[in-house]
C-alpha cells in the first residue's frame, strides 16, 4: 500500500491566503484555486476588482495542472506547436499557463491556479505561494 501527503484544509488557507498577498503587493487582482491531486476543488478566492470569468478559469488551470502532474503551460506549448488535437482533451479546459503542481515528497498532492493578469504572472502568483507552503512546512519538520 502507497502513504502519500495530501493538503490539509490549513496548507489550502495558506497557499490562497500567500496567492492573494503576493497578488496584492503586486497590484493585480486575480482569482486563485487550490485543488487536490484528482483535480476536485479545495479552496477558491476571487479577489475584489477580478474579472468573474478569472474564476472559471483559475479552477480550470489548477485542475490540469493536477490532473497532468505538470504546469498547465505545458499544454498551451504542445499546443502553439502545432498539435491542436489537445484542445479536444476531455476535462481539461485550463490548459494555458498559471496551473502549477504541488508537489511534496515527491508526490503530487494537489495544484494551484491563478487567473487575472498576464499568463506568466499568473503562474509567478502560484508559484510563489507554493514556495511560501513548501518553506513553511520545511520549518514545521525542524521543529
Amino acid at each position: 500500500m502507497y502513504n502519500k501527503p495530501a493538503l490539509s484544509s490549513s496548507d489550502v488557507e495558506f497557499l490562497l491566503d500567500a496567492a492573494k498577498k503576493y497578488a496584492l503587493d503586486m497590484g493585480w487582482n486575480v482569482s486563485i484555486a487550490v485543488c487536490d491531486d484528482g483535480g476536485h476543488a479545495l479552496g477558491m478566492l476571487r479577489m475584489d476588482g477580478a474579472a468573474p470569468f478569472s474564476a472559471h478559469m483559475c479552477a480550470a488551470k489548477s485542475r490540469t495542472a493536477a490532473l497532468c502532474r505538470k504546469e498547465s503551460k505545458h499544454y498551451e506549448e504542445v499546443i502553439n506547436l502545432g498539435r491542436p488535437a489537445f484542445l479536444s482533451a476531455p476535462v481539461l479546459e485550463g490548459m494555458i499557463e498559471g496551473g502549477v503542481n504541488v508537489v511534496i515528497d515527491g508526490c503530487s498532492v494537489g495544484a494551484v491556479g491563478v487567473s487575472g493578469v498576464k499568463s506568466a504572472e499568473d503562474a509567478q502568483i502560484a508559484k510563489a505561494a507554493i514556495e511560501l507552503l513548501l518553506e513553511d512546512l520545511e520549518k514545521k519538520e525542524k521543529k
